[in-house]
């Protein structure tokens, strides 16, 4: 019997990591922060404060080229890129510990919104960083 239970743990455990890699955090956005737009995106102040505050916080685990490292996802892959302004928001805010991204709710909402517009800036994979 306790046997079964720990492979069930096991197995418990291994579907909920799976979940996270494959984007199924976005599941638990709830609507209204789904809904939320970005209010500095295509703002050229903006997306250059959002590129310096990427640059300081976010290049240890997503890499100069967002591409990511060390396990961590790529911030110009199509999940990221479908997702909407509200999703990344709540992200940012709330981090995902099975991915090990830690909650940024520390952060001003103004300097979060800032780098969401950076983000939205970035070319998809595959196609070169704009120097």
């Amino acid at each position: 019997m306790k046997r079964f239970s720990a492979l069930l743990l096991i197995l418990g455990l291994s579907v909920t990591l799976l979940a996270a890699a494959s984007g199924t955090w976005l599941r638990r956005v709830p609507d209204e922060d789904h809904l939320r737009h970005d209010p500095y995106r295509g703002q050229p102040a903006a997306i250059a404060a959002g590129r310096q505050l990427f640059q300081h916080n976010c290049t240890p685990c997503h890499g100069f080229d967002a591409m990511g490292r060390f396990g961590r996802p790529s911030l110009r892959s199509l999940r990221v890129r479908h997702a909407t302004d509200g999703d990344l928001a709540w992200m940012l805010q709330h981090g995902d510990p099975y991915k090990g991204m830690p909650p940024w709710g520390s952060l001003p909402d103004t300097e979060r919104w800032q780098i969401i517009a950076y983000l939205r800036t970035l070319p998809p994979i595959g196609k070169p960083m704009p120097r």
